[in-house]
């Protein structure tokens, strides 16, 4: 299934984006991206603030991840620039053929496309080198950006989970959304 790729994180290239593996030189950036609050507070997995150390310490379980099929975590890179602006990644149930996809892009690069183009990219790599049957994605109901980026890539709304999440104190909506190949395929 995984063929050339099966020890490492592919570089994938858009119009404007590098997606590839992280390298320990990205921690500090990453540490400050998701250290920003407006990126925390509607993801459910980053916490603010952000623990100094912890981006290295991330980093350094991706190759293994990627070795047991459980996850491609990709470092979004403007390409003109040369500077890491996000994180788009698949993790793996290979057991069903499909995988969730998660992301972020740090609040200076929000509102110019990147995430939707990055994830088209991630898109086609899990449908179309992963053999995957369905890819899927959760949102918190306020997180508008988002979910307009899953729709711009053909994903479907699914449901909304009232009160699913605990976050920072409060129970959020999460809304799920959901993209199989044979509808990819078609587009």
């Amino acid at each position: 299934m995984l063929g050339e790729c099966k020890y490492m994180i592919p570089k994938l290239e858009t119009k404007k984006l590098i997606l590839r593996g992280f390298i320990p030189e990205d921690a500090p950036i990453v540490e400050e991206l998701a250290g920003d609050k407006r990126v925390a507070e509607t993801t459910l997995t980053i916490p603010h603030p952000y623990p100094s150390g912890s981006a290295i310490n991330w980093i350094k379980t991706h190759t293994e991840r990627a070795e047991k099929q459980e996850s491609f975590i990709f470092a979004i890179e403007e390409k003109s620039k040369r500077k890491l602006i996000g994180t788009a990644t698949l993790r793996l149930e290979n057991s069903h053929k499909r995988a969730e996809i998660a992301y972020w892009i740090g609040f200076p690069h929000w509102g110019n496309g990147y995430a939707t183009e990055s994830i088209g990219k991630v898109i086609d790599f899990g449908f179309t080198f992963l053999e995957l049957n369905r890819i899927w994605a959760t949102v918190m109901k306020k997180n508008i950006g988002s979910r307009r980026v899953l729709i711009k890539n053909g994903f479907n709304h699914e449901g909304t989970f009232s009160k699913h999440d605990f976050k920072w104190g409060n129970f959020e909506d999460v809304e799920y959304y959901g993209l199989l190949k044979e509808v990819y395929m078609k587009n």
